[in-house]
């Protein structure tokens, strides 16, 4: 069975004394969920603070990004292995806010990847198309090139280690969601691209998150869906009501 997952993406948001006051929050209400997995990911700043507030709960802990480098003159990078002695279990990596915002590309996503796995981290790449690629009927074609190129080269092994959220980039931050039909179908999809390179049994054991203005109102549609494993939840991670609602639809 796949393994079921719901991850809050803190994005730019919450001074340490916030994410304390939220965190806390989260402990009471889903701190010993363990079915579907619960993860945040907090800014940089806070993961110590976090990981501490969370000691002997349940909820993992996940970082927004990563430099493939072990590390070197960065500037204002974060490295695999700062983010797992901070706590971190799992890593977020190529966000549509990163590969538009920050201009990272498929083949630096599939090296982030690489070394996340290589230290032991669980990433967490994301898929996504923008409206104008699908009304322009494009969708598959922009899902198979990012899968394709961030997913270079991973072994079989690898693939079952590696999460994979599908986030349509016009339905992040704008209040639209896909319709659980929408989502099926791309997650559908994505299934039978993962089962064309490594074989239907490994493509069945790979989760698949939905993103995109993930509210507790939307959630049990969505979950009702076979390929629908999870969501990597935006704005409503912030709300420790909000998120917990989301949980509990998926519990």
């Amino acid at each position: 069975m796949r393994k079921r997952i719901i991850a809050g993406n803190w994005k730019m948001n919450k001074t340490i004394v916030e994410a304390k006051s939220l965190v806390e929050a989260l402990r009471k209400s889903v701190g010993s969920v363990t079915d579907p997995v619960v993860i945040i990911c907090p800014p940089f700043t806070v993961l110590a603070e976090v990981a501490m507030a969370l000691k002997d709960s349940d909820i993992l802990i996940g970082g927004q990004n990563m430099h493939d480098a072990d590390s070197g003159a960065y500037t204002g990078e974060i490295s695999a292995e700062m983010l797992l002695t901070s706590g971190c279990s799992h890593v977020i990596l190529g966000h549509s806010e990163r590969r538009t915002l920050f201009s990272e590309t498929d083949r630096k996503v599939n090296a982030k990847t690489k070394k996340a796995l290589t230290v032991g981290l669980t990433p967490i790449v994301c898929v996504g198309e923008k409206l104008e690629q699908r009304e322009a009927g494009i969708t598959e074609k922009v899902i198979e090139e990012q899968i394709t190129g961030s997913l270079d080269s991973l072994s079989e092994a690898d693939i079952e280690k590696t999460v994979i959220a599908y986030e349509p980039v016009w339905a992040i931050g704008t209040g639209k969601v896909a319709t659980p039909e929408q989502a099926e179908e791309v997650h559908v999809y994505i299934r039978g691209l993962l089962a064309d390179e490594y074989g239907n049994d490994t493509a069945e054991r790979v989760t698949i998150l939905y993103g995109g203005s993930v509210k507790a109102s939307s959630a049990d549609g969505l979950f009702e869906k076979d390929n629908i494993d999870g969501a990597l939840v935006g704005g409503a991670s912030l709300d420790a009501d909000e998120f917990t609602a989301i949980v509990q639809a998926m519990k």
